[in-house]
């Protein structure tokens, strides 16, 4: 089943709305074992989503949905400015999930995001000595720590000249595999075979130590076990791949959150490759605020009623005229990103939209009607949709409560807490393999 929802009409409105909770303390005791069960942490500009699921190796099933609003200090482009505050915003997501699944979990995978984030695709050459030998695990191992190790020395160098600090620590945050070949040729499976030259071709992601340890010390306050941290565009890949490791899908992915556009390009079920720029739904708040002479609370309101006929002419004409200029700028963060995914000569002509600046129509109708994409290697017009969370394979919503493409991000989390966790798929698959080779 795609991932897209197959509706003709791009979705346009509101992200619905959950219910509040004056709950300060969290609930201590519950009688489901704490254990069976991971937590998804979306820390976004905007907005702190929690998911709580139940742990299997099959579909993960969402029991427990919880959504609170950042105060306006709370973040920097997509990283925490404010570890009180953020702490405080998580809290009461968290009640509201523990409260809806009757249970508090303890494992919690969290997204990140922001400019500082460097998630590129590395490949090396490597020359055999006994090309007559057949290829171990062990041998793929060091390979890949080879891989890691350049790749980590290259995203620390292009942090320190970007924040000017040349002693700036980084972490590998998520690694996975997108091509193999031995002696010119392409495999799945590299282990047994022979031969002389290996290129490996390996996604990695690494951020500053700084905004690692932020997330650490906000889960230390909330009493979590921190599993993992995860690049959120990567976890929205994962979303889509789905249960299939094989997959064949291909596509750009673009999490539009409130202070970061984040995006991905998957090529043949290979992550190629993540870029993030500083623009989101909040610097469209902003033009509207300054522009229509209102509080940047009543801004976001017209922003979020937008698409409502109830908008009178004159307001229409007037909101138009705010965002016009913020969407040509944001319009060419999009191009100049995707320009620098350059190891491809042809991208996928289809881009699947999430996040809370999704729901801005002007977003995804200035992408299916612009010409931004003509100076690209795309062989025709892209085709942009939301991701329909009800279609995303293996994460299923058992709640009474409606998620849309704001929580995709979060269902991609958990599937990267579970690889994490207990590995995916067919344990027998070189994917699988290799999947716990680089998690090492």
């Amino acid at each position: 089943m795609s991932i897209i929802s197959k509706a003709s009409k791009v979705f346009r409105g509101e992200p619905s709305e959950l219910e509040n909770s004056s709950t300060d303390v969290r609930r201590a005791n519950y009688s489901k074992n704490s254990d069976d069960y991971l937590l998804a942490l979306d820390i976004g500009t905007e907005y702190v989503k929690a998911l709580i699921a139940k742990k299997t190796r099959g579909t993960l099933k969402i029991v427990g949905v919880g959504k609170a609003h950042e105060a306006p200090t709370n973040m920097f482009a997509g990283a925490i400015a404010d570890i009180a505050g953020v702490a405080k915003t998580c809290e009461e997501a968290l009640v509201k999930a523990e409260e809806m699944a009757e249970v508090r979990a303890k494992e919690v995978i969290v997204g990140i995001a922001g400019e500082l984030i460097k998630g590129n695709t590395a490949s090396i050459k490597y020359r055999r000595p006994e090309a007559d030998r057949p290829i171990t695990e062990d041998e793929m191992a060091d390979i890949i720590d080879m891989v890691q190790k350049r790749a980590g020395e290259k995203a620390r160098r292009e942090v320190a000249i970007e924040t000017n600090n040349p002693d700036v620590e980084v972490r590998l945050i998520n690694s996975a595999l997108v091509s193999l070949r031995i002696d010119g040729y392409k495999v799945s499976n590299p282990i047994g075979f022979k031969g002389k030259e290996v290129i490996v071709q390996i996604y990695t992601a690494f951020a500053p130590l700084v905004h690692i340890s932020a997330i650490e010390r906000v889960c230390d306050e909330l009493q979590l076990d921190l599993v993992t941290v995860a690049v959120e565009p990567f976890a929205v890949c994962r979303a889509c791949l789905g249960n299939d490791l094989e997959s064949s899908f291909s596509g750009i992915v673009m999490d539009i959150g409130g202070g970061t556009t984040d995006i991905a390009i998957v090529e043949d079920g290979g992550v190629e490759g993540t870029k993030m720029f500083s623009i989101g739904g909040r610097s469209f708040t902003h033009q509207i605020a300054e522009r229509l002479g209102v509080s940047f609370a009543e801004a976001e309101k017209i922003k979020l009623l937008s698409d409502s006929p109830k908008m009178s002419p004159e307001l229409r004409q007037k909101f138009d005229k705010a965002i016009a200029r913020n969407l040509d700028v944001w319009q060419a963060g999009v191009e100049l990103a995707i320009e620098e995914f350059d190891q491809l000569e042809t991208l996928p002509n289809q881009i699947f939209l999430c996040g809370g600046g999704a729901s801005l129509a002007e977003i995804p109708e200035t992408l299916a009607t612009g010409d931004w994409y003509k100076g690209l290697p795309f062989s025709r017009r892209p085709v942009i949709s939301l991701i329909d969370p009800d279609e995303i394979e293996g994460v299923e919503n058992t709640t009474d409560r409606k998620l849309d493409h704001t929580f995709v991000t979060a269902m991609g989390l958990l599937r990267v807490g579970i690889d994490t966790l207990i590995g995916t798929g067919d344990d027998r698959s070189i994917k699988a393999k290799l999947a716990r080779l680089l998690r090492k």
